[in-house]
């Protein structure tokens, strides 16, 4: 028995093909671009080539995320809060508080020791602190976003961003450069005010250890490390953190033909 899920966010489209052992074939993560029902299918195709079977191997396909609608070749279509609390727990069964921040929206979710959902958090309706929030503040500064983790690092002097707005903060760093504050010490203070959003957001649903971080933001190392300091405990990053939705989504189809 193979299964597959499949994440459609408002940046990357995701997939995770696992066997019935729970063995994970392959996965692939794609840009989602204007066109999802593309993405979908290429993000799908890709992780069925490098699992090497067929389409029609699979079973079972679970779609969650933004777009869950769109996969016409769904079974089901499952929401991402479970998806997500789902993969995470798999990956890490101590988590008991999730920060999941993608492309365009962010949450805080809290699990219990089975991985089922006790409370949630989600902002969908603001791109602040959210992934697409960091892209326009890289460009703003031109430089690479993959480069920001590693410069806020070396900040050296504390510099306050007060919106996080994203029309009125990408004012606030042109003017904080034109002011002469360096890159690495406004790109530290973005991150500090995406931590002190976040931390708003985990006080809601009830800050419990252990906690993750997932979705593409995972992978900045600057914010990762503003958020740290505030908890004063370290976070859970999965190795792959925008598949944890997938993931998810992909054990709940497991669980759909087994039971």
């Amino acid at each position: 028995m193979i299964v597959a899920g499949i994440d459609i966010g408002s940046l990357s489209t995701d997939t995770v093909i696992l066997d019935q052992d729970k063995n994970m074939l392959s996965y692939s993560v794609i840009p989602t671009g204007a066109n999802s029902k593309k993405a979908i299918d290429t993000s799908f195709e890709k992780a069925v080539d490098l699992a090497g079977i067929k389409r029609e191997d699979i079973s079972y396909v679970i779609s969650t995320g933004y777009s869950r609608k769109r996969v016409e070749f769904a079974t089901e279509q499952v929401t991402e809060i479970t998806c997500h609390a789902r993969g995470v727990h798999f990956l890490h069964s101590g988590t008991r508080s999730i920060i999941d921040i993608g492309g365009q929206d962010s949450k805080a979710i809290s699990i219990n020791d089975r991985g089922k959902v006790m409370n949630f958090v989600m902002n969908d309706k603001c791109a602040a602190g959210t992934g697409r929030f960091l892209e326009v503040m890289a460009r703003a500064m031109e430089i690479e976003l993959e480069d920001m983790g590693d410069l806020s690092l070396r900040s050296t002097e504390a510099v306050s961003i007060s919106s996080m707005c994203t029309v009125f903060a990408e004012s606030e760093v042109i003017s904080l450069i034109a002011e002469g504050k360096t890159v690495k010490d406004i790109i530290n203070g973005i991150h500090q005010s995406i931590s002190g959003r976040v931390l708003g957001f985990l006080d809601r649903v009830g800050v419990e250890e252990e906690i993750a971080m997932t979705g593409g933001v995972a992978k900045n190392t600057g914010v990762i490390k503003a958020i740290e300091e505030r908890l004063g405990t370290s976070l859970y990053i999965p190795e792959e953190p925008q598949i944890t939705g997938a993931l998810g989504g992909a054990l709940i189809a497991l669980e759909k033909i087994t039971h």
